[in-house]
């Protein structure tokens, strides 16, 4: 990985590791083992729907055959309920850095990540390596901000996993990188946002929209001549060179007479199935855009539950959307007038769902107290804790809902931790961030401690 070019040689044709997660929705297509498992009669020994034969065929490259494919499928199904319990921590140390709020895979081994300290950095689970990213200026300085260290919000990767977008050093700002050099490709700046940028979503490979706290909606399209190979270009100091773009398309966020001067758009999330897109604002909404060449709103719906409304994921294989707020997740299919799923509480003190993943019909929530837990929307309950109770014992109360609790992270012992929060020795770790790596069983997860004044951070590998 190349995170800063120096000079300007040609650079290959953008590839990806093997081995890269995949998205909710997309892994949710992967895995479904679709379609009949053999269309015509096999002249070769018949497949042993055994797990020993698949892991051996697999080691030897063996593919095509649907039988194979389908039992992938159902293996994937049984890991997906059955991985949470078996998974074990293991805390990677980030220094002093302050609150990871976002995070994605870029391959097997390596996860790239932002902060509330606006730093953009890789870090590689095996060896606990940090690479940090430099992150791209506005063409012209802006006006002063009162509080320029918001920091990085969100980070997402195109379908073919060959561009990244985040934020800029002005969080007001959308930034593209190309992977998997993460060469700087183009800076949607002075013509986009006025606020910071909470959230993007990638519509297609070369379309993204992303959504900021001014209450507007973004679409942004990368032209491929930009990225093409052509991206060779530095200045005389040997920096990068990066094109500087305006976006197709800026909505507007309707006002709310209930609260209308609180319409930030908080979360993203897109169903390429229906080519929509979902937005949540702090204002107690979900909206529905159709997604085209440029957004049309298609109706806004008042959520059951209105306090921090700030994360949004989506499940293709449902058609369901998903609303974390600051004691519930709410499920939302805009296709039905009355929801038949009902939010489930999170009962983790009032702290919040700070983070939600769907994959399959699991999702997985991660909470403001250090807490990740696992919710079967299929069965509608909480994935449960296997008792080890004797054959002999009569039965006793419900299983305890599976739960687990992330480690302690670091915490900055500085005045304002002394002054305010009385020097208590502990604070738990909001999970503002989580991402699977499926096909190696692994789940990165990371946040910093709630309270907004103290500084300290927490990443950890489960697998």
């Amino acid at each position: 990985m190349a995170p800063q070019q120096t000079g300007s040689r040609k650079r290959k044709a953008p590839a990806v590791e093997a081995g890269a997660a995949s998205s909710s929705s997309q892994g949710s297509a992967a895995a479904g083992g679709e379609g009949p498992l053999l269309l015509k009669k096999q002249r070769g020994p018949a497949t042993r729907r055994s797990l020993v034969p698949y892991l051996k065929g697999r080691e030897v490259g063996a593919r095509g055959r649907a039988g194979l494919l389908g039992f992938e499928g159902e293996l994937r199904g049984y890991a997906v309920q059955k991985l949470p319990e078996l998974l074990r921590e293991r805390e990677l140390a980030l220094g002093t850095l302050n609150k990871v709020f976002a995070s994605q895979w870029l391959n097997a081994r390596q996860v790239v990540c932002g902060t509330k300290c606006n730093t953009l950095f890789v870090v590689d689970v095996q060896s606990g390596q940090i690479t940090r990213i430099p992150l791209m200026r506005d063409r012209e300085p802006g006006p002063a901000r009162a509080q320029p260290s918001c920091g990085i919000h969100a980070i997402e990767l195109n379908p073919s996993k060959t561009l990244l977008a985040t934020g800029g050093e002005n969080p007001n700002s959308l930034a593209v990188y190309q992977l998997p050099t993460l060469d700087p490709v183009c800076l949607g700046d002075r013509h986009g946002h006025k606020d910071w940028i909470f959230a993007i979503a990638w519509m297609s490979d070369t379309v993204a929209v992303s959504g900021s706290r001014d209450g507007t909606v973004a679409l942004w399209r990368m032209d491929p001549d930009i990225f093409n190979g052509s991206i060779a270009w530095h200045n005389d100091a040997g920096l990068p060179v990066y094109a500087h773009i305006r976006p197709r398309d800026l909505e507007t966020i309707p006002r709310a007479s209930t609260n209308p001067s609180n319409r930030k758009v908080r979360a993203l999330a897109f169903s390429g199935k229906n080519q929509e897109l979902g937005a949540v604002s702090l204002d107690g909404y979900f909206h529905l855009w159709k997604a085209r060449s440029t957004l049309s709103r298609l109706l806004s719906i008042r959520l059951p539950y209105c306090r921090e409304n700030v994360c949004l994921t989506y499940c293709d294989e449902l058609s369901l959307y998903a609303v974390g707020s600051q004691s519930h997740v709410s499920f939302l299919d805009p296709r039905q007038r009355q929801q038949n799923i009902r939010p489930l509480c999170s009962r983790e003190g009032g702290t919040g769902v700070r983070s939600l993943s769907f994959y399959q019909h699991i999702v997985t929530v991660g909470t403001g107290h250090g807490s990740l837990l696992f919710y079967d929307v299929r069965a509608q309950k909480f994935l449960e804790e296997k008792a080890l109770a004797s054959p002999d014992s009569s039965p006793g109360p419900a299983a305890r809902k599976l739960k687990l609790t992330c480690g302690r992270g670091w915490l900055n012992h500085d005045d304002l931790w002394v002054n305010y929060f009385g020097g208590v020795g502990e604070f738990p770790n909001a999970l503002y961030t989580h991402c699977y790596n499926w096909p190696e069983m692994k789940l990165f997860v990371a946040g910093g401690p709630l309270p907004s004044g103290l500084h300290g951070n927490y990443a950890g590998l489960w697998s």
